[in-house]
């Protein structure tokens, strides 16, 4: 049976509304799988490419290099099956005559992100999906919700997905009181609380695995299960060339140096994102904020809090996901651990992005085997 796809611009995040093309991965008349990347799009944010959501075979090419399109415009035409010309020529007319940018439906324009004063502090989220038991997504130093741009989505597939700043990032409160990791897991519980979520699925990036792991030895009947992603907690060492640089970064060509670390691919980082990153970092509160975490959770450079014994006790099932090239915590880390540890072969301390679609399957199915 023949089908003729439309391939269009995603949207990633909260902000998207439109993607620059960059590059063409696949020629016309090349035969592609579901899951190959067909061409590279930037945005704001980030780049990234754009995979495709079935398999056939690439017949057009609507897009151009350096064309900039809304998001949900036209792409390109993948059949599966044979299709005339003709036939694809009334797709792609039909298809242009109905589409206009900036339409979509709610359920198209992405999660809208809340803003909520919780025991003196407003705390930014934003939810996504519904059913099952909700996903919590949790950032890493210096990052946000934006984090997890290229996740959520995905993850929001049949279940509530749950992500916010945690105190002194992105819009949240700046003002700490501690820094330590039982201030930060706090935010997180009482967010939950606010929503009404007696347990949840908790997924922490970097610091936030370390957070994850601390609401785990905190409040354990709250924790249905763990996914650690390059995780802080598990070990002492840590790049702290790398905190110290970030955290005292206050132009491009200084903070440059230091985020590509983050990244297997230095491209992803440009120059949008060290704009964003460097308007963040100059909002009031920020500066103290970042130092007080760098000081209180990595003194001289090195990890403070060993929670290791949070897995190993297995009071909730963990995946540790983990780069093998990961330049700010080494992935040697998730040796030894009683849970099920995936290294993805090339990849960096930003696995969630760089490898969406491999870290969002490996999540998914690890959440379902545990509902």
């Amino acid at each position: 049976m023949t089908q003729i796809h439309t391939l269009t611009m995603p949207k990633w995040g909260l902000s998207m509304t439109e993607g620059r093309v960059d590059a063409w991965l696949r020629e016309e008349g090349q035969a592609i799988n579901k899951g190959d990347e067909v061409l590279d799009v930037e945005t704001d944010k980030i780049s990234s490419s754009v995979e495709a959501p079935f398999t056939g075979v690439l017949r057009r090419q609507i897009a151009r290099q350096d064309e900039t399109l809304a998001v949900g415009a036209l792409l390109g035409i993948v059949v599966e099956g044979e299709a005339s010309d003709a036939e694809i020529d009334a797709v792609i007319e039909q298809f242009q005559a109905s589409f206009v940018p900036g339409t979509g439906g709610d359920e198209d324009s992405g999660p809208a992100p809340r803003k909520v004063e919780l025991e003196g502090r407003v705390i930014r989220y934003f939810e996504r999906g519904e059913g099952g038991v909700p996903l919590v997504l949790i950032h890493g130093f210096g990052g946000d919700l934006n984090n997890w741009l290229f996740n959520h989505e995905a993850l929001a597939a049949g279940r509530r997905v749950i992500a916010l700043d945690l105190p002194g990032h992105g819009e949240s409160g700046k003002q700490l009181q501690r820094g330590d990791l039982d201030e930060l897991s706090q935010a997180v519980l009482a967010l939950l609380d606010h929503l009404d979520v007696p347990a949840a699925h908790l997924t922490g990036h970097s610091m936030g695995g370390a957070v994850s792991l601390n609401i785990a030895r905190l409040a354990p009947q709250r924790v249905r299960s763990l996914t650690l992603i390059a995780s802080a907690g598990l070990g002492s060492e840590i790049n702290g060339a790398y905190l110290q640089g970030f955290v005292e970064a206050n132009q491009r060509n200084a903070l440059k140096p230091h985020l590509v670390q983050l990244f297997s691919n230095p491209e992803l980082v440009n120059r949008q994102m060290l704009e964003d990153m460097l308007k963040y970092k100059r909002l009031e509160g920020v500066e103290h904020a970042l130092r007080t975490l760098a000081s209180t959770l990595f003194t001289d450079g090195r990890q403070q809090h060993d929670l290791r014994a949070v897995v190993q006790e297995g009071g909730q099932p963990a995946l540790v996901i983990w780069g093998s090239d990961d330049a700010i915590i080494p992935a040697a880390h998730g040796e030894g651990l009683k849970a099920r540890v995936e290294v993805l072969a090339g990849q960096a301390h930003m696995v969630q992005m760089e490898a969406a679609e491999q870290v969002n399957r490996l999540i998914a199915a690890f959440v379902d085997s545990v509902q």
